[in-house]
């Protein structure tokens, strides 16, 4: 394909890069476009590994891109899903406050999606609680109608599908991973390990590479992805009964993850967590996971030891409850007293990626810019599987407006 110029490369198939193609193709059908992902698989990182929630958008700050996406994606990919026969369930969940002091923010978290416009939301009691989940004790909570399950690799696929049912001459390339790039005046060439591709604008969605990508691509980014390993435990079949739906703590405010909570999947697996720890290997799952260049720019960048300083005892909390069961186990029992250590087994595990600055502190909302003959999506974190479709829409029309519109 070196001879071939394409309208339009994506770099990353992840839901994000997908979503992407699908919908810069379906508002474009004339323009050839290539989606480059370097795993053998779409949807092998982020995307594929997380709780396969879809979230309604009750956690986040009005008027930011996050509430705003999650909001309008979550009922563009509902819709998707019904029109491709995508595994799905809008089952709904409850946030549970299972101590009086964690009112207050539930109460604020209750505001916030009324702010959000988040349809169905009700304060519930305690006896409400057992009505939607009998295992759980709680005080208080919220019931949040409109959150769902979703099989989010299927999706992806079927994105992607949808785009090049549209024109056949876009491509799609897995095993590809790019590591070098040069631009002229009239296009790009993206350099992977053993193909060269040329383009006439790059749009790069590249989650956990978001920051090195950008800096081939002569973006000046000051902050810095940083992964963070969440580990999860499955329900036993003697313990699935336990878990209806989704079961949600109260988040606590300080910490920049929303806690350890219950799952019920597509494929009916009851997942359990994730937590949060520092992991040595952007794209490493396992504990052990280790990788020199990846533990030497994390540790070097004075945003890492700034976010570790701000939040020991929290991170100190998660490392030991990475490693035992035990302690694992006594934060589920917070939602689900009855919980025993028969009713766990080792799950799977997924990676985080966070841009984060030089002052320690993570870059929460959605963060996409344009560069030259690029867009680059820095930031995608949590929701953004859930706005997908949205994301990839305001993509479209920047890369309309900055591409094409000359």
């Amino acid at each position: 394909m070196e001879n071939q110029t394409f309208d339009v490369a994506i770099i990353g198939g992840g839901i994000v890069g997908a979503a992407t193609f699908y919908k810069l193709q379906k508002r474009n059908p004339e323009l050839n476009i290539i989606l480059i992902e370097k795993e053998k698989q779409f949807a092998d990182h982020q995307t594929g590994n997380n709780s396969g929630v879809i979230h309604s958008g009750l956690y986040y700050k009005p008027g930011s891109l996050k509430a705003e996406n999650c909001v309008k994606g979550r009922h563009e990919l509902v819709e998707f899903a019904k029109a491709n026969k995508v595994p799905h369930d809008v089952c709904g969940k409850v946030v549970v406050a299972t101590k009086k002091d964690e009112l207050p923010y539930l109460d604020k978290i209750f505001n916030i999606g009324l702010e959000n416009k988040i349809e169905g939301i009700e304060k519930i009691d305690a006896n409400q609680i057992k009505e939607h989940e009998p295992f759980v004790e709680g005080v208080a909570g919220i019931l949040v109608p409109c959150t769902g399950i979703i099989d989010y690799r299927d999706a992806t696929e079927k994105m992607i599908a949808n785009a090049l049912g549209i024109n056949t001459n876009s491509k799609t390339i897995l095993g590809e991973e790019i590591v070098d790039i040069e631009s002229n005046d009239s296009y790009s060439t993206v350099i992977g390990a053993t193909q060269k591709f040329k383009a006439k604008h790059l749009i790069f969605c590249a989650g956990l590479q978001a920051d090195r990508l950008a800096r081939k691509d002569g973006l000046d980014l000051k902050e810095q992805v940083v992964g963070f390993r969440g580990d999860y435990y499955e329900l036993t079949d003697q313990a699935k009964h336990k878990v209806k739906n989704l079961i949600y703590p109260v988040p606590n405010p300080d910490f920049p993850f929303l806690g350890v909570h219950f799952t019920r999947m597509t494929n009916g697996h009851i997942e359990c967590g994730p937590n949060a720890v520092f992991t040595f290997k952007r794209e490493g799952y396992g504990k052990l996971d280790f990788d020199l260049k990846d533990t030497y720019d994390a540790l070097t960048y004075a945003g890492t030891w700034k976010l570790f300083f701000k939040n020991m005892k929290f991170g100190i909390d998660e490392y030991r409850r990475a490693f035992s069961k035990k302690l694992f186990l006594k934060t589920l029992q917070g939602l689900i007293p009855s919980l025993t250590m028969e009713d766990l087994k080792p799950g799977g595990s997924g990676v985080r990626a966070l841009l984060l600055g030089q002052d320690g502190d993570t870059r929460d909302d959605f963060r996409i810019e344009y560069h030259n003959h690029s867009i680059h999506v820095l930031n995608a974190p949590s929701p953004a599987a859930t706005a997908s479709l949205a994301i990839g829409g305001q993509i479209a029309e920047k890369a309309e407006k900055h591409f094409f519109s000359k």
